[in-house]
């Protein structure tokens, strides 16, 4: 596994990334039941996390707009599936996000229904991406998440998040833990990313990932 978000990436590849996500950018459909989808279409990523983990700004970031995604502060205020076209070539989904207390238990189990039934039902998703706090690390609740889509043969890749808040001494050591924690998941891509929507840091890198990843799809 490699310790470090930018290995393996030529300048060809993140080129490549960035023409990926220079394309016009757009919401088109939110889903509050997995019955209501929008129909089967270009290949899909899905960002899942905690809530405040940074999913919203982590894709305004990678797609160079700094209001595509709503950025809500108050956590568990995302209740749907937030679906964006990146061009004509891939969608982005932005899901409810898991673990906040507050919310109450009968609506926190409906939002997590339907983020299980889209993970393990949609043909045109191509990889799931969990956004693990970079300042905490892997919890038991990003546990529970990778213990599920590892169940459901869901391929997902971890990204690192608010890289900008966690000490340069201390980084390595975060993603090592990382990588500890996706050893025994069979469904994980053995890489993980460390981004800061802020600075930018490590969103090249994903938008390279990503680019490789959609290209692989068509060979």
């Amino acid at each position: 596994m490699n310790a470090s978000p930018s290995e393996g990436f030529s300048q060809e590849a993140i080129e490549a990334g960035r023409r990926l996500f220079a394309a016009r950018c757009e919401f088109f459909f939110a889903a509050a039941s997995c019955d209501g989808l929008p129909p089967v279409g270009a290949p899909e990523i899905a960002f899942a996390g905690r809530s405040n983990v940074g999913k919203s700004s982590l894709i305004n970031a990678l797609t160079g707009r700094s209001a595509l995604a709503r950025v809500s502060h108050t956590p568990g205020r995302t209740q749907e599936l937030i679906f964006f076209h990146l061009g004509d070539r891939l969608d982005l989904v932005d899901m409810p996000g898991y673990g906040y207390a507050a919310v109450a238990k009968q609506k926190s189990a409906a939002w997590g229904a339907l983020a299980r039934d889209y993970l393990r039902g949609r043909p045109s998703l191509m990889r799931a991406f969990v956004l693990v706090d970079g300042r905490r690390g892997v919890m038991d609740s990003d546990e529970e998440t990778m213990a599920r889509l590892d169940a459901a043969a869901v391929s997902y890749a971890v990204v690192l998040t608010k890289r900008d808040e966690v000490k340069a001494a201390d980084r390595d050591a975060r993603v090592a833990a990382t990588l500890d924690a996706l050893r025994k998941r069979p469904a994980a891509y053995p890489q993980a990313f460390f981004t800061s929507a802020r600075s930018g840091e490590g969103v090249a890198e994903l938008r390279a990932h990503i680019a490789q990843l959609l290209a692989e799809r068509f060979l």
